[in-house]
């Protein structure tokens, strides 16, 4: 069936921001069209999909069941057009103006702020995208190619040849515990005299509930876990407020004052290797190389 010529890119991104704001005002101001733009837009959309996308309430404008089907294929038909022009680009030697970047949250104190900086030094006019999830989270976008490259905890269970990895440190994993709890003075922790404790984990996507469970499993019993949690803030949160003790890496010391990671036993210590990974198809890409050197100098900097 031919498309009806009413029916372009442009007035499906109006659409989309229209169906995630459900403002024309606010759609407008992000948009920088007016307000009427904005309302023309959507009714030749309507016009030339044929059918009724919305219903007048008042002076509001509200989807029907019709226009959240074509939202959900709209998102991916824009998505994958922006995927094929910036790949069009990219084989004609033309780097992006924009980098986006894939971080786990807990590098935003310190390491991705640093990085950023200097990238932005050395590439001033580059814009930068930072997107913040778990290792499998941004592992997929990353393979997707809604990521242009990643920094992790990287693991040898995901090996992958079409990845190149840039090391930056290394990082030992803790026993995590409040100020002041009975551990306070111990030089180091054998988590076999610890069954009885409370527990708090990350989710099973997170490299550092890799490490936990792997701890635990030398130790030879399951922990009791009072919660798992998906983001690293609330973990520091909840073994600060004595919800349960946890295993965490060094690099959340400056999150709180009101933890204390202490040693492991030896036979329990693990570390985690935080690298740059990128496609190795892409890695001439002068964006990626620029953040490729600075992540090598970020590296030997830290020793």
């Amino acid at each position: 069936m031919a498309i009806d010529e009413a029916v372009t890119l442009k007035k499906l991104e109006v659409f989309l921001a229209f169906m995630r704001m459900g403002n024309m005002a606010r759609v407008s101001e992000r948009l920088s069209q007016s307000v009427v733009s904005v309302h023309r837009a959507l009714h030749s959309l309507e016009e030339g999909v044929g059918c009724p996308l919305f219903k007048l309430d008042g002076r509001k404008l509200i989807p029907l069941q019709t226009a959240y089907t074509l939202a959900e294929y709209a998102e991916r038909a824009v998505r994958e057009c922006e995927e094929g022009l910036r790949r069009t680009r990219e084989a004609a030697g033309f780097a992006s103006p924009r980098l986006k970047i894939g971080s786990l949250y807990s590098l935003t104190v310190g390491t991705i702020p640093e990085l950023l900086i200097k990238l932005k030094v050395r590439k001033s006019a580059l814009d930068v995208d930072l997107t913040l999830g778990s290792n499998r989270l941004l592992l997929e976008l990353l393979a997707q190619g809604r990521l242009d490259a990643i920094v992790i905890a990287s693991r040898e269970e995901y090996p992958d040849d079409s990845l190149l990895s840039v090391p930056l440190f290394d990082d030992d994993i803790f026993f995590a515990a409040p100020e002041g709890s009975p551990y306070a003075h111990d030089s180091e922790i054998d988590l076999a005299r610890l069954r009885d404790e409370k527990f708090v984990a990350l989710d099973d996507e997170y490299a550092t509930a890799s490490n936990f469970s792997h701890a635990f499993e030398i130790a030879g019993y399951e922990p009791q876990l009072a919660m798992r949690v998906g983001d690293i803030f609330s973990l520091v949160n909840l073994v600060s407020g004595s919800v349960g003790y946890s295993l965490l890496p060094g690099r959340v010391r400056p999150f709180s004052p009101r933890i204390q990671l202490i040693p492991l036993a030896q036979k329990y210590r693990t570390r985690q290797t935080i690298a740059l990974m990128l496609p190795k198809k892409r890695e001439r890409d002068p964006n990626l190389l620029a953040l490729a050197a600075e992540c090598r100098m970020l590296g030997a900097a830290r020793g």
